[in-house]
């Protein structure tokens, strides 16, 4: 009998975590986790925008054949997801959290939803279809100017979160039958403000420098030079500012270990620990201010990378596996662990298998965005020491993580490395057509504005900010 348990936090960086290394940051709960399990080094998101990331992961497919284009555009329970599967045989299967669905009066395939936290009105952020309409972001000073400690609506939400989630591991010991449970937190996403128990943990003083950060050594790249102006975040930002940025953060990825350490515990008190798959991840990362970009969107590491720990039965204790991996194969492991058939159409694969063989260099993974501020699709592939960025009508980007991590020199328009281009350009015409995608994705977000009432209607629509998070008491209840 085997219990499914996937734990997801919301814009965790894959660096900000102990056991990958991070000097600074301590996350206790998260590094034994990934001790008595596997880390999968090269893991990332499907896409760097939470409503169509989300929507991918239940769906185990890609962005672009779901429609998940943008922010509002939720998943409203088709296609169906794993955990629909799972219920149709008969496992009940618990969200408590973050879901970032369209509604819990959709069939999103759970038993039951605890405390869920759905897009905003059922429609999500109304500037995302309009894309390059929509001349700039006019929220982005929140982000610096909600830097601190103290409790906020997201991290009482979390704490309720720990709270239900350890109280449905215990009623499934009860019922001695298999189950699983999607557990979703908001931290560590801004508003950067971590509990005041929390202060004192990191120094702004002692804090580490965003990559390539001076206003000199920023990108350079066309779409990602506009993204950033309409996002423009740092333009809020100064050195100390910055620093205080980077310490809360750190601070809530503490708070967030602490609850992701209370679901454990429960599993660990009830015995389940040896019968349950564990699976840990994050939706996207957060750029924290590398190359001068605050949150997500781009395909740089800090955005589009994630963590991915998997413990229980199926995982090797302490093994790093390097294959490239993406969110997408969470889908085949959940259905792999409960016994099921995976769909051989869906791109992933099983991280059980793949845990258990060598490293596959060659192995390629791949990411996509069509949300908000972009003026064109924008597709990633990733393998061996490789990152192709291509942008559709625009220049692309070739990067070589093994020489520059920091991915500070684009060799796209090296002509020594034109049998790599070709290479990563292969792999992407493998997956999808940019040009016929993109196309698409404008044309279905045409219809969407319109439904919407008009370019208007969708500039005065719901802002995104942070979600808002259910109301819960000061002592983290319902």
């Amino acid at each position: 009998m085997t219990n499914v348990l996937v734990i997801m936090a919301n814009a965790l960086r894959r660096a900000a975590l102990g056991c990958m290394g991070h000097p600074i940051v301590k996350t206790p709960n998260i590094d034994a986790l990934a001790e008595r399990g596997t880390v999968f080094v090269n893991a990332y998101t499907p896409s760097p925008m939470c409503v169509p990331a989300r929507a991918a992961i239940a769906t185990g497919n890609y962005v672009h054949r779901i429609g998940a284009w943008d922010s509002a555009s939720p998943y409203g329970g088709t296609p169906r997801s794993w955990m629909h599967r799972l219920r149709d045989r008969g496992v009940p299967v618990t969200s408590v959290g973050k879901l970032h669905f369209r509604s819990e009066k959709d069939d999103n395939g759970f038993s039951r939803e605890v405390l869920p936290m759905h897009v905003a009105n059922g429609t999500g952020w109304t500037l995302g279809p309009l894309r390059g309409r929509a001349r700039g972001y006019d929220r982005t000073a929140e982000l610096a100017a909600e830097i601190g400690y103290g409790e906020t609506d997201h991290t009482r939400y979390d704490r309720a979160v720990s709270a239900a989630a350890a109280d449905v591991i215990r009623d499934g010991a009860d019922t001695n039958l298999p189950w699983a449970a999607f557990v979703s937190f908001v931290s560590p996403h801004y508003p950067m403000c971590a509990p005041e128990d929390y202060r004192g943990l990191y120094d702004p003083a002692d804090m580490d420098e965003p990559i390539a950060y001076g206003k000199r050594n920023r990108p350079r790249h066309p779409e990602v030079k506009r993204l950033s102006k309409f996002f423009n975040y740092d333009d809020h930002f100064d050195t100390c500012r910055m620093s205080e940025a980077r310490a809360a953060y750190y601070a809530l990825c503490t708070f967030l270990d602490d609850q992701v350490g209370r679901v454990l515990d429960a599993l660990d008190e009830t015995g389940q620990s040896e019968n349950t798959v564990v699976l840990f991840a994050s939706d996207h990362g957060e750029m924290l201010g590398d190359h001068g970009i605050w949150t997500k969107q781009v395909m740089y590491e800090g955005s589009v990378g994630v963590p991915l720990i998997a413990a229980g039965p199926g995982f090797s204790a302490g093994r790093r596996v390097k294959t490239a991996v993406s969110l997408l194969d969470l889908h085949p492991t959940i259905l792999s662990a409960a016994g099921l058939n995976v769909d051989p159409t869906l791109p992933g694969h099983s991280l059980i298998r793949l845990a258990s063989r060598d490293d596959d260099p060659y192995r390629a993974v791949f990411s996509e965005y069509h949300d908000g501020g972009s003026t064109t699709g924008f597709f990633m592939v990733r393998w061996a020491q490789w990152k192709y960025v291509h942008y559709v009508g625009v220049q692309p980007q070739l990067f070589n993580l093994a020489n520059d991590p920091d991915e500070r020199r684009s060799l796209a328009s090296n002509h020594g490395y034109r049998f790599v281009l070709k290479e990563a350009r292969d792999r992407l015409y493998a997956v999808c057509n940019p040009d016929a995608v993109d196309t698409q994705a404008f044309s279905d977000q045409d219809a969407k504005i319109k439904a919407l009432g008009g370019v208007e209607a969708c500039l005065k629509g719901e802002g995104l900010g942070h979600a808002p998070a259910p109301k819960v008491e000061a002592g983290g209840r319902s």
